[in-house]
C-alpha cells in the first residue's frame, strides 16, 4: 500500500476544566491514503471533532503526532505549515455560521484565490469562482456570484462552503458533520457532489459524522473508525464494519440504521443496552469505558482492564475483551441466543 497522505500517531488531547483535567481524545492512531474516504463515527462527545481539529492543525495534541506526507506538523517551518494549510481544508458543520453574512458569494470564494495569489487579478478570480460554483453543481454560476448568504438555502450555503474548501486545490478535505444541518431531501445530492470530488479529482476525505447511515452511503469504498468517549474502539473497511460489526457499541449503532426494506428491518438484531447514559469525561468508569452499557459485560474482566485495539482479522481492529476471546470466524452471539444455547 502507498504511503499515507496523513498519519495520526497515538493522538491524545487533554483539557483543563473546573472539574479537573479531562481526556477528550485518548491514544488514537489512524492513517489516510490518497483518494481514500475515512469516516469517524460516534455519539456527541466521542472526540471526533477534536481529532479533526488536530488533523487540521487548529489544535495541538497533548501527546502523539500528526504527520502529513511523512512530516510532523509540529516540526514544519512557517512556509511549510502555510503550504500544509493550503493542502488541508475544512467544511464546517453549520452552513449558517461558517459564511460571512456581509460578503457575497463571489467575494467569499475569490478571497483565498487573491490572498494566495492563485489568481492574477479580480477578472481571473471571478472566472475561477464560476468554475468552483460549477464544480459544486450551482448552475448557472452567474446567478450565485452576487448573492449574500441569507439569500441562499442551507444546502446552497453548504455547497458554497465546499467550493471555498476546493478553492486552493486541497489534497485533503476534513468534513465535520458537513450534511447534518441540511434538509434530508438534499443530503444525498451534497454527498454525491463530494463523492465526485473524490472520484474525479482524487481528493481525500476525513468525514466526521454521528450517523452510520451516512457512512454507509458516502464511505462505502473506504474505512470507518468508531469512537467512544475519546477512544477508537473499532476500525476496518466500511462494508465489513457495517455488515458485520464486532464491538458491541458498533453493533448498537448499526442496529439503529433505518432500512427501506421492512423485512430487513424486522430481521435486524435488536441489541438492548444495559444503560442509555453516556459516561462523563470527568468520571469515566474503570476498565472498558463501554462496560456500564454493554449487554455482554462480564464482571471481573470488563470492569478491570481497558481492552487494547487489536487486529482480530486482516484489516479489522476492535477493542473488546469478549470479541477478542470468542471470535473464531463467527460474530459473537446475541445475549438471548447465548442463553438459549446454555439451556
Amino acid at each position: 500500500m502507498a504511503e499515507p497522505l496523513m498519519a495520526l500517531q497515538h493522538l491524545t488531547r487533554q483539557f483543563d476544566t473546573r472539574r479537573g483535567k479531562i481526556t477528550a481524545v485518548d491514544d488514537v492512531s489512524l492513517a489516510l491514503h490518497p483518494a481514500e474516504i475515512l469516516c469517524l463515527v460516534g455519539e456527541s462527545g466521542s472526540g471526533k471533532t477534536t481529532v479533526a481539529r488536530m488533523a487540521a492543525g487548529l489544535l495541538k495534541p497533548s501527546a502523539g503526532t500528526v504527520e502529513f506526507e511523512g512530516k510532523d506538523l509540529q516540526k514544519l517551518s512557517k512556509d511549510e505549515f502555510k503550504e500544509y494549510r493550503k493542502a488541508v481544508q475544512i467544511v464546517h458543520q453549520d452552513p449558517y455560521a461558517s459564511l460571512n453574512p456581509v460578503h457575497t458569494v463571489g467575494e467569499t470564494l475569490s478571497a483565498p484565490l487573491l490572498h494566495h495569489k492563485l489568481a492574477k487579478g479580480r477578472r481571473e478570480a471571478t472566472r475561477r469562482v464560476g468554475e468552483l460554483l460549477e464544480l459544486v453543481d450551482l448552475r448557472p454560476a452567474e446567478n450565485f456570484i452576487t448573492k449574500y448568504p441569507h439569500q441562499l438555502s442551507g444546502g446552497q450555503r453548504q455547497r458554497i462552503s465546499v467550493a471555498r474548501a476546493m478553492a486552493l486545490n486541497p489534497r485533503l478535505i476534513i468534513a465535520d458533520e458537513a450534511v447534518s444541518m441540511v434538509d434530508v431531501s438534499i443530503r444525498v445530492s451534497l454527498l454525491n457532489t463530494m463523492l465526485k470530488l473524490r472520484n474525479d479529482l482524487g481528493v481525500t476525505f476525513l468525514f466526521i459524522t454521528h450517523d452510520l447511515a451516512v457512512v454507509k452511503y458516502f464511505g462505502w469504498e473506504g474505512h470507518v473508525g468508531v469512537m467512544y468517549v475519546g477512544k477508537l474502539i473499532e476500525y476496518g473497511p466500511t462494508p465489513k464494519v457495517i455488515g458485520r460489526p464486532l464491538q458491541p457499541y458498533t453493533r448498537a449503532l448499526a442496529a439503529a440504521i433505518p432500512e427501506a426494506d421492512p423485512d430487513l428491518t424486522r430481521s435486524k438484531e435488536k441489541l438492548q443496552l444495559r444503560s442509555l447514559d453516556i459516561p462523563s469525561l470527568t468520571n469515566l468508569p474503570g476498565g472498558c469505558v463501554f462496560h456500564p452499557r454493554c449487554p455482554y459485560f462480564e464482571e471481573g474482566l470488563c470492569d478491570i482492564t481497558m481492552p487494547p485495539l487489536v487486529e482480530v482479522a486482516p484489516d479489522r481492529h476492535v477493542a473488546c475483551h469478549i470479541v477478542e476471546r470468542e471470535l473464531t470466524g463467527q460474530i459473537i452471539a446475541a445475549p438471548a441466543t447465548r442463553q438459549a444455547a446454555a439451556d
